[in-house]
């Protein structure tokens, strides 16, 4: 069998990464506050079931995570063996890649985050989130 040969490469240094403005992160949570209240909950957050033996949606709400802003949702989980009586997912996240764009992204079924769109405005990001069937809890 071969030996492999270690060979030495220029790995130059990653840029950093660009800090949210305090005014951008007010004016987000504003309006994602207004999305999920008037549209994400009512459309999701269903009265709980009679004899309840599944997960099911109690809450949607957003949060600042770094450069990330994400849509989580927590469920509750009414069976005799669960682990917790309630857990928490995300579904949607948007990231800040400067000059005021985001790129927009799905947490896929593999547990990995997709991201379908890039340089979008704040108000592009929550349209799609609004009408876009792949940002639902």
């Amino acid at each position: 069998m071969a030996r492999r040969q270690k060979i030495w490469l220029y790995s130059p240094p990653q840029p950093p990464k660009p800090k949210v403005p305090e005014r951008l992160k007010a004016e987000i949570m504003e309006k994602s506050h207004q999305l999920v209240e008037n549209d994400l909950k009512p459309q999701n957050i269903l009265p709980p079931p009679k004899r309840a033996r599944f997960n099911y949606l109690v809450n949607i709400f957003t949060r600042w995570r770094q450069n990330f802003f994400y849509f989580c949702a927590t469920y509750r989980s009414p069976g005799p063996n669960a682990l917790s009586p309630f857990f928490e997912t995300r579904f949607a996240r948007l990231r800040y890649v400067g000059a005021n764009g985001f790129n927009l992204a799905y947490m896929r079924h593999t547990g990995q985050w997709w991201e379908i769109e890039r340089g979008l405005s704040v108000d592009e990001c929550l349209k799609l989130i609004k009408d876009n069937g792949l940002f639902r809890p």
